[in-house]
């Protein structure tokens, strides 16, 4: 694979070069390749080759990829010197959280990098000596003559290290106060944003640009806003990644889906002559509308040539035309059989009318997703008559308070007790979890046990919402992928036994509609992970006759929503209907009010996806079809 080009061209919105990769993984690879030519560059003239690391998911698979290159292709690290961006203050160098351990378990354990060549902030300085290490470390990396190069990821407040808004051009190594919404991102990896240091050691600003090369890498939609406020914006010292617009050697390496907030891929007939076809005119169009506020049947030819889409008219001979064909596709998006209309003419429907009863798989990561981002949806298919199992991926088990262990296993003492039942065995298991939560620290694994108990809460819960929809319990299937089962946030590589697993319950269904999580957004990865395993699943299952039959629906709803334009199939909700969605998420008292890990949205699971049920109602209303309550939306998978 050929190195990323030292300059990329950029459109007239973009002050930074940015190279967009179809997925993380190739632009990781690229970056990778990257750093190896520098460092058999360097090798070869005898010299150092420093480079100037970061931490956090992004890098992970530059990590991985350089540890590959080393096993497989005998890339050496003996000449490289490595400078980590930051670290937690205060932490130990073994807390799971350290970036030390972070770097030793992806990195530096699995290559022939010298010790001595390692140099991270420590965490575990007195606080009247951070100053002076900090001194000490930007001498180290002057008498090197600089870093070669620095990798980066960006923080959601446009961070670049720790360097919060209001970090100075100018600044170097130092303490700092992490931002609040830092400390909510970084909630996860602690168990607890209480648990979260407030404090970190990081390289400045001016540290970061005296690098004599830059590679900022961003992955997923989350990204997406912050990237085009650093990538587009005006240079401010709020959004500190603005401040790469300076640097005369910088890239900035995308995948399709943080990149989508930028002009050229948002809106591109703003920034080039495009070749228009189906999928961006109709997009176009939407965003016409929307901008304009404007319904689409209103939309005239000044519209179109006053917004850079002139071609479309020319094309169509009419704005009439065009609004006509668009309103028309989606209008035949809305429907409210999910699993079709018995013996009606399904030419323009989304899914087709026979069988008139389906069997059907809904896939849910965690064990609340089924509810929160598909309930009214759920709860049609059962009320009109389809067979639905649902598919619980995972036990959810790290998502629930320690306090709730507590309480469950005291009704069980008490229920054993008053019963007469095991009450000795009861007792022990009781002292034993009640010991293991007291004497956990912050942020460590949980005991066998209490991981067991957690899942068999979150199973409870399941259970509950499922019951309430009216799904039998034969219907009711617990995965327990084993990728998930490490009891930290971090999980394992996904593995031919998850696969297996799936592949394992389609086979024994043959279901004629999948329901599966579309949505990447979520911060922890495990819907990234759970959607791969359905879709190699899938791909292993396609020869199957039944499978012909089936269609893949991908839905998506607690962080993120499809965009109109991707929505193959909306199903409206009544005020009723969206009543009963609700009540069956409140099955999940765990996650009720504060659930452990609630990402950056303070909202609780109902709220945010009634909210987004509402806006895509809304939406479709704005752009003048019937106004609905709530709609829940579907994109689906071709394969």
């Amino acid at each position: 694979m050929t190195a990323l080009p030292k300059k990329t061209p950029v459109s007239r919105f973009e002050k930074l070069p940015t190279q967009i990769f179809p997925d993380a993984s190739d632009a990781s690879k690229a970056v990778a390749q990257e750093i190896a030519d520098l460092i058999r560059q360097r090798a070869a003239e005898g010299e150092h080759c420093v480079l100037g690391l970061a931490t956090g998911s992004t890098p992970t698979s530059v990590y991985g990829e350089l540890v590959r290159m080393h096993q497989e292709e005998g890339l050496s690290f003996k000449n490289v010197v490595t400078f980590n961006l930051d670290e937690y203050y205060p932490i130990q160098p073994d807390a799971l959280q350290s970036y030390v351990r972070f770097m030793n378990e992806y990195l530096f354990d699995h290559i022939d990098i010298k010790k001595e060549n390692i140099h991270i902030p420590d965490g575990t300085l007195e606080k009247e000596d951070v100053a002076e290490f900090c001194e000490a470390y930007e001498a180290k990396i002057q008498r090197l003559g600089g870093l070669d190069i620095q990798i980066l990821g960006i923080g959601r407040t446009g961070h670049i290290g720790f360097n919060e808004p209001g970090s100075g051009i100018n600044s170097r190594t130092r303490l700092i106060t992490l931002d609040h919404i830092t400390v909510t991102d970084a909630a996860s990896d602690f168990f607890g944003e209480e648990n979260v240091p407030l404090k970190a050691i990081t390289m400045g600003v001016g540290t970061i640009l005296s690098a004599k090369r830059i590679i900022l890498m961003a992955w997923g939609e989350g990204k997406a806003p912050i990237i085009k406020k650093a990538v587009e914006g005006e240079i401010t010292d709020i959004v500190p990644a603005t401040y790469l617009q300076n640097h005369p050697n910088v890239s900035v390496i995308l995948d399709n889906a943080s990149s989508a907030e930028l002009t050229r891929v948002k809106t591109p007939w703003l920034t080039q002559i495009v070749d228009w076809n189906e999928e961006l005119i109709k997009k176009a169009v939407i965003w016409l509308s929307l901008k304009l506020n404007k319904p689409i049947l209103k939309l005239t030819n000044r519209d179109y040539s006053d917004n850079g889409m002139a071609d479309i008219v020319t094309e169509y001979d009419s704005a009439y035309n065009i609004n006509i064909k668009i309103f028309n596709d989606l209008k035949w998006t809305i429907t409210g059989w999910p699993g079709g209309k018995p013996d009606s003419d399904d030419t323009h429907r989304p899914v087709r009318s026979a069988p008139s009863k389906k069997r059907v798989v809904l896939f849910s990561p965690h064990p609340d997703d089924d509810v929160i981002s598909m309930g009214g949806t759920f709860i049609r298919l059962h009320d009109q008559g389809h067979d639905v199992h649902v598919a619980y991926q995972t036990s959810g088990n790290i998502a629930v308070f320690d306090d709730d262990v507590v309480r469950f296993t005291d009704f069980l003492n008490e229920f054993h007790e008053i019963f007469g039942m095991n009450v000795e065995e009861s007792r022990r298991l009781y002292d034993k979890v009640r010991e293991d939560i007291k004497t956990k620290q912050p942020g460590t694994v949980d005991s066998p046990e209490v991981q067991k108990i957690k899942g068999l809460i979150r199973r409870g819960e399941a259970k509950a919402g499922c019951r309430y929809v009216g799904i039998k319990e034969a219907n009711m299937h617990f995965l327990d992928m084993p990728f998930y089962e490490t009891g930290l946030v971090k999980k394992k590589p996904l593995g031919e036994e998850d696969v297996q697993i799936i592949v394992d319950l389609l086979e024994e269904v043959e279901p004629h509609q999948i329901y599966a999580a579309g949505d990447l957004s979520d911060p922890h990865g495990t819907h990234r992970v759970c959607l791969q395993a359905i879709f190699e699943a899938v791909d292993r299952l396609k020869h199957k006759k039944w499978m012909q039959n089936c269609y893949v629906w991908l839905y998506r709803g607690a962080w993120q929503e499809w965009n109109i334009e991707d929505v193959d199939m909306a199903v409206p909700l009544s005020p009723e209907e969206l009543l009963r969605k609700r009540r069956a998420i409140f099955k999940h008292q765990s996650q009720k009010d504060r659930p452990l890990f609630p990402g950056h949205d303070a909202r609780e699971f109902w709220q945010r996806s009634e909210d987004r049920n509402r806006n895509t109602a809304s939406m479709y209303d704005q752009l003048g079809l019937p106004e609905y309550e709530a709609m829940e939306a579907f994109k689906r998978y071709y394969f």
